[in-house]
Parts: C-alpha cells; structure tokens; sequence
C-alpha cells in the first residue's frame, strides 16, 4: 500500500506540473507529462490518450489509506496546521455537490480542510472548496477595465503552434517560477540564449508569484532583465475548458493582477494549461487581448526526469534539431521549468545543439516576428508591495529521540531518528525515512522519494551531530511547502 501511495502522489504531481489532454477536436499539438508530441513541424494534430488520467482515477478508486491511530491521538501543532480538516469533510461532485464552508478547501479525493494537500492548484476542487489557491485573489491593482488593443500582425485568441522565421528555435517552459528557475536563468545567460516563460501564478502550493517574501517576484523580474519574454499560464493551472465563463476570466485576471503587481504591466501571450481550450474559451481569450500559444517540438522531459531515460528526450531533439536546414526549419519548443533533469541537464544539451547546428535561439514573440512593444500591456497603476502571503506556522525547536520503528522521524515525532533502518537513508521535511541521491548540480540535491527505511545521511553523506539527518537541498533548507509535498507523498490518500 504505502508504494502505491507515492506512486499516485508522484503522478498527481506530475499531471499539476503540466500534462495535458486532446483538444480542440484533436487539432492542437499536446504538451503533456503523461504522453508524447515528438517532432511536429508544422503543427498537425496528434491525439494522444491520457496515461496519468487513468492513474488519477485509480488513485480515487483506490482504499483510503488510515494513519497509525497511537500517533493520531497525539497530533503535533504544525502537522494540525497542514492537515486540518473541516468537521463536516466530504465535498465534491461525487458527494452530492457539497460545498465545504467558507474558507476551507475540497482536495481532489473530496475531503474540506486547510493546508497544502486541500487548496493547492491546480487539484483543489474550486468549485466546491470556496478556500482553494485558485479561488484566492491576489492583491494587486484590478486590470479588467484595462485597455487592450490588439495590435500587430500576430492573431489573437486563435491558436498559435509554430515559428514564423525559419532558423528560430523559441525554447519555453511552462509552469514556473520554481526552484529550479534562477539555475535556468543562469545557464541561459552562459550561452546568450533567450527563452519565454509560461507563468503560472499560484500552482503546486508554491505560493502566490507576487508574494514579496517568496523569490518569484525577484526572479520574473530577471527575466525581463535578461531579454527573456514573460508570458501567463494562468493563475492556478486550471483545466479553462471545465471552467464557467466568469471562471476563465478569472485565471486570467488574477495573474494579470499579479505580473502588475511585479512589473507594472501583463502579458499579452498566454498557454492555456494541459492545451486545453475550444471555440468558447478562445473567444474570452480573444476578448482579452491573448495570443493563444502552443507548440510543435516536446521533447517529454516531464516523462523523463531520471538519469537513466533523459537520454530519450536527447533523442527526440536531435531528431528534430541535428543535421537540420536553418533555411527550412523553424521549432517552437516546450519543457517545464520545475522538472529537474529538464533544467539540469536537458537544457544544456539543447542549447549546445541549437547554436552548434546554426540556429538562433529567441523568444515566442522574436520567433513570430512581434515587435516587443507588443508583447505586454500596461497596468492601471505601477508596481506596489504587497504583504506576505506566506504561513506564520510555527517551527518546532529540534530535539533528539531514539531511533524510528515505524518510519517516522525528526522534530514532529519526538526526535525519532533513522538510524539503523538501513542504508543511505535520510529524514525528509515531512517526517519520513526515505532514501535520497545526489545529482550534482550547482550544490543542487534532488531527493528520490522511495518509501524504504534505514540509516541516517546528510547531503555529504554524513551524521548530523545530532544522529539525526534531513533530506534538503545542499547549504539551504527546504522551505515550508516542500516539506508540505513531502507529506502529501505521505498522506496523498487522506485527501
């Protein structure tokens, strides 16, 4: 049982970060992080099922999993913090359309309560959980009565899947700010390669992109210093075409609200999430001043982020981009910046391709032939401050126990440790003994969620003086919705 737990908490993240689903009758080419649009240059349809969406409903059928009832009855602070759960909990189409109180959120298994596993987007049920990330507005000035001429030769509310200019290879990543996205913007500039990100607002608990405390205000604004194109990709990642009209609207606004916050100004292109849009959802993008943007390279970096199969999204580039003629080819690209061996390892390989081969690498915008006075409209007001909207959860002071028989580790559980629980073994953020590798990078540990148990190592692979070691990034530690994803790993099955 607790395998297949992580294994659906993995595929529900997975299919947050990105996946997608056939739309538009078929037509559009799919960014997914369940199957694969390989090479397609000039944007004919490929219809792809959807592997992860049979593993989300697997998840759902599945028996709910129960925590040790001796370590309920004594509930930690902070473990209440990110679990609470509302007294009269069920929600959902599939609980006859209950709508938990106002506040609260309905997670995707259909529970009320508080806390990463229940509001995050984009699985937070958002028609029944009134609390969800995507139903949050950010502060901000309002930008609907903004005026949105549309201007230049590029269509609007029409979709987009290729190049203008032969010799352009437009790289994009969808789904950031993530941790990962400073390394990224670093490795762009030691090649003097540009790139458009596709900006979500507020997915995968991440927290709100405006947020003064959080570093994505910092980052997208080095982004437009270094001469990449922002763009949106909605407030929470919401699938527009289950979404009302008000509702679409809204995940557009929202993250308008919040590029003006940071900049002064929003975007005019945008990627509808999982490419999901139709002839209802085009028009309110129309009217909303959007070039409607997708693709025709994917190189399924989401469907490869292990060093043993990266190898296959290698391929998949130089399928398209090796031995090409400049003259003749042109790509507009995909990858997703909170995918780790996109960033760490993809991207470079990419880069050294495209300028060995004689390409130029642009942003959406250069590639479509846009001048870049057209990429963003101007806000109703300049850049302000807005407060933090992070947790004030509080942080337990560390203590030392003894060694875990069931686990469970670190401060929330008596100071257990995972000594003698078997080799190369770590205490993750969320209290769990699991195993983790180093894939250097930068000082960059990514950790491998494996549920089996054993000894304790750093990031050195060494004691902490203590006797007790936590999984984390190398000279930092992991902030608090990290370890909220560890325990969603965790406890997927409570909601």
């Amino acid at each position: 049982m607790r395998c297949y737990i992580v294994a659906c908490a993995v595929a529900a993240t997975l299919a947050g970060l990105g996946a997608t689903h056939p739309t538009h009758q078929g037509r559009f080419p799919i960014p997914n992080l369940m199957t694969g649009l390989r090479n397609n240059p000039h944007g004919q349809s490929v219809h792809l099922e959807s592997a992860l969406e049979r593993r989300r409903n697997e998840q759902d059928m599945s028996p709910a999993w129960t925590p040790n009832p001796a370590r309920a009855a004594t509930p930690n602070p902070r473990w209440n913090y990110m679990e609470r759960r509302q007294t009269v909990s069920r929600c959902g189409a599939d609980f006859g359309g209950a709508i938990c109180d106002p506040g609260y959120c309905c997670s995707s298994a259909g529970w009320c309560g508080l806390g990463y596993l229940y509001c995050s987007a984009p699985s937070c049920q958002i028609n029944y959980g009134p609390g969800c990330d995507a139903n949050t507005r950010p502060c901000g000035s309002d930008t609907t009565n903004v005026s949105r001429p549309q201007l230049g030769s590029v269509p609007y509310g029409v979709a987009i899947y290729h190049c203008e200019v032969y010799g352009d290879i437009a790289l994009t990543y969808d789904d950031g700010p993530w941790d990962y996205t400073s390394d990224l913007l670093d490795l762009l500039k030691n090649h003097s390669a540009k790139a458009t990100f596709f900006v979500t607002g507020n997915n995968l608990g991440k927290g709100q992109i405006n947020d003064p405390s959080l570093p994505w205000p910092g980052i997208i604004r080095r982004m437009i210093a270094e001469g990449h194109q922002v763009a949106s990709h909605t407030w929470a990642h919401q699938r527009l075409t289950d979404l009302t009209p008000d509702q679409v609207r809204d995940q557009m606004l929202f993250n308008e609200v919040a590029f003006n916050d940071i900049l002064g100004y929003f975007p005019t292109y945008m990627r509808p999430p999982y490419s999901a849009s139709n002839a209802q959802v085009d028009s309110i993008l129309g009217d909303l001043g959007y070039h409607v943007t997708y693709f025709n390279l994917d190189t399924e970096g989401y469907l490869h982020d292990d060093p043993n199969t990266i190898q296959q999204s290698k391929d998949i580039w130089d399928g398209a981009v090796e031995g090409a003629n400049t003259a003749t080819t042109k790509w507009l690209q995909i990858e997703h910046d909170p995918v780790w061996q996109s960033v760490y390892n993809l991207t470079g390989y990419m880069l050294e391709s495209l300028f060995r081969n004689g390409f130029r690498s642009v942003t959406v915008g250069e590639c479509l032939g846009d001048p870049s006075g057209n990429w963003y409209r101007t806000g109703t007001s300049g850049p302000s401050t807005c407060p933090s909207t992070t947790s004030g959860a509080p942080t337990p002071t560390p203590t030392v126990g003894l060694p875990s028989t069931d686990g469970r580790c670190g401060v929330n559980f008596n100071g257990t440790t995972c000594v003698n629980q078997g080799p190369d073994r770590c205490c993750s953020p969320g209290g769990w003994c699991v195993r983790h590798r180093e894939r250097d990078f930068k000082h960059v540990v990514k950790p491998v969620l494996e549920l089996n148990i054993g000894i304790v190592t750093d990031d050195n692979n060494q004691h902490h003086a203590h006797g007790h070691a936590h999984c984390r990034p190398a000279q930092h530690q992991w902030p608090l919705r990290h370890q909220l994803q560890w325990h969603d790993v965790r406890q997927s099955r409570l909601g």
